[in-house]
Order: C-alpha cells, then structure tokens, then sequence
C-alpha cells in the first residue's frame, strides 16, 4: 500500500486536494498534528469533501507518535527540496509498503529528520529560481510515479465514452 504522510499541514485546501487524489487512488493519508485547519465532520461536510468517506484517514498526535506507528513497516521516502535525489531514479516496485512524507508549505520537512535518513530524501527537479511546487501538485507527482512504476495495480485503467453530444 502507499501511504501519503503530511507533517503539520498548514493549508485547507492543498490537504482537500491531496485527500481526493488519496481517495481516487486508493492510498492512505497520514496527518501529522498539529494542523492548521480543523478536520471535524461539520468542517468537512461544510468543505463538501463529498469523498471524505473513501479516505483512509490516520491522525497522528506529533511526528514522533508517526514514526513509532509505522517503525519497521515499509520504506519511508522523505519528499524535499533538500534532496539529492531525483523521485523518479528511485525504485518502488515493491511489495513494501511505501511513505511519501512531505513537510509544512512554508518550511518543508525538519532538518533534523532529513539528516537522519539523506539516502531516502527525495525530490522533484525544477529550475533553480523556483522554490517549489504547490503541496498537491508536488504530492500527485510522486503518487503515480510510483503508481506508474507498479503498472497503476488496482486502478481502473479504462475509461468509456457516454455518447452524449455536447
């Protein structure tokens, strides 16, 4: 299974987008408290997030709490514009499980959690005056490559036509 990790996201709708392409993709997503928004059903529901109930939503108390959570149970990747390696030259055919864990808009992951494991820092290539892309863009990148890279198992491939005119 993947799994989409954000560490104290800050931006309601970034984290209303990442949740519908979870949903979609049948991945899970783990928010790591503190967030800057509220995610009580009346605060979804008044959201419209109509695909809440497909979610496979995990709520962790700090980062610390995450990592005891998980230890031991899949390959965590560590999605940062302080990484030295390109997402795509990683390889995610696996029957891991695999944790996509990307930081706050405004400050990205800790450093102190990316010196721990600089081999599993991964990022998106962009010209230098760029500082990053939007959190949900940058998240949908790295999902289905690695979705691409297991052949989109347990994804609808196919669509169909309607037959209307438009």
């Amino acid at each position: 299974m993947i799994h989409i990790v954000l560490v104290e996201p800050e931006i309601p709708q970034n984290t209303g987008n990442i949740s519908r392409t979870c949903a979609a993709t049948g991945c899970a997503l783990h928010l790591v408290e503190p967030l800057g928004f509220d995610i009580s059903e009346k605060a979804v529901r008044r959201a419209g997030l109509d695909y809440w109930q497909y979610l496979d939503l995990r709520v962790h108390q700090n980062y610390e709490a995450f990592a005891e959570a998980v230890a031991g149970r899949g390959r965590l990747y560590y999605c940062t514009t302080k990484g030295k390696q390109p997402y795509s030259r990683m390889d995610y055919k696996t029957e891991e499980d695999l944790y996509f864990i990307f930081g706050r808009e405004t400050r990205g992951l800790p450093e102190r959690i990316l010196k721990q494991h600089p081999e599993r820092c991964i990022r998106i290539p962009m010209i230098d005056p760029a500082r990053s892309l939007n959190l949900s863009n940058a998240v949908a990148v790295i999902l289905y490559e690695a979705l691409r890279q297991q052949d989109f198992c347990s994804l609808r491939q196919e669509g169909a036509l309607t037959g209307r005119i438009d």
